[in-house]
């Protein structure tokens, strides 16, 4: 055999032994997705006779009905597309003020205010919960306290507990700050000669260039809030008020499980996630391409 052929068949090889590693890891991500499906549709003793089974023998849409009859999930939902949809725009607004200051704006302490930023992400969230909590409580003017913070429950069991600690995130100013700093500042110099203020070239140039990190932001912010789950337990008290990861809690009691309509809950939770990736896909991609090219 020529060297040639060893040359293509290792190729051959390498691309088969590829195929099949993608393969395996699409198995294992995509079977449990259509385990979930399936047992939605199944009846609770189809579920618990045999619950590896992957088609049901006999459907049902009684799952789905009894999640909205066994829990307000329509609330649910609606409360956890509020919550996600101010935190995409907190967090991808000041992100990217926040990105673009560090990247194009000189300004003193620039370097240990951003190392400071960084230093945050290695925090867990997990140590940040309890002094959030009381900074949230005892917040002046808000849900009865006074300026001094007493006398009420501040930010505690309101929409706005979940989406504050959140607002803005280091990663968010991070993320921006590197996509901004990738651009070049002859077009900050050329709009400046034309007298355009700093947040104009900020809005009108470099904002415009930066629509596919935006995108993937929101995205990754989207999914954070709407699938937070420990953090809207400790902050919202009201039945009324409680996210649609909080919905799907209440089928898990002490002794057992309502695995049917817990089943046809998740898949509900997980379609408004599944749809927005799909219309984003396109800016996903253009970051991306964007990212590759100039760096």
């Amino acid at each position: 055999m020529t060297t040639a052929t060893l040359h293509k068949a290792a190729n051959a090889g390498k691309s088969a032994a590829w195929y099949v590693m993608v393969l395996f890891v699409s198995v294992l991500t995509v079977v449990p997705f259509l385990w979930t499906l399936t047992t939605s549709f199944k009846s609770p003793g189809a579920i618990l006779q045999d619950p590896l089974h992957v088609l049901p023998l006999h459907f049902t849409w009684s799952n789905y009905s009894d999640v909205f009859s066994t829990v307000p999930f329509g609330r649910d939902i609606l409360n956890s597309l509020i919550i996600a949809v101010v935190g995409v725009l907190t967090n991808c607004s000041f992100g990217a003020l926040a990105g673009y200051a560090f990247a194009r704006l000189k300004f003193f302490l620039k370097g240990p205010t951003f190392a400071i930023f960084l230093a945050t992400m290695m925090i867990p969230n997990i140590v940040t919960m309890v002094p959030t909590f009381i900074i949230l409580h005892a917040f002046p003017l808000v849900g009865g306290n006074n300026i001094f913070g007493h006398g009420g429950r501040g930010f505690i069991d309101s929409l706005w507990g979940v989406v504050l600690p959140g607002a803005v995130g280091a990663f968010a100013i991070f993320m921006m700050r590197q996509f901004f700093g990738m651009l070049p500042s002859v077009l900050a110099d050329a709009a400046r000669v034309d007298g355009a203020s700093e947040f104009r070239i900020f809005r009108s140039v470099y904002l415009p260039l930066v629509w596919p990190a935006l995108a993937v932001l929101a995205i990754i912010t989207f999914q954070a809030y709407w699938n937070s789950f420990l953090w809207p337990l400790i902050v919202l008290n009201s039945p009324n008020k409680q996210t649609v990861q909080l919905g799907l809690a209440t089928f898990k009691y002490t002794y057992s499980t309502n695995y049917g309509p817990l089943m046809a809950g998740t898949i509900l939770a997980t379609i408004p996630v599944i749809l927005i990736f799909i219309l984003a896909q396109k800016r996903i991609i253009e970051g991306v391409a964007f990212t590759g090219i100039t760096s």
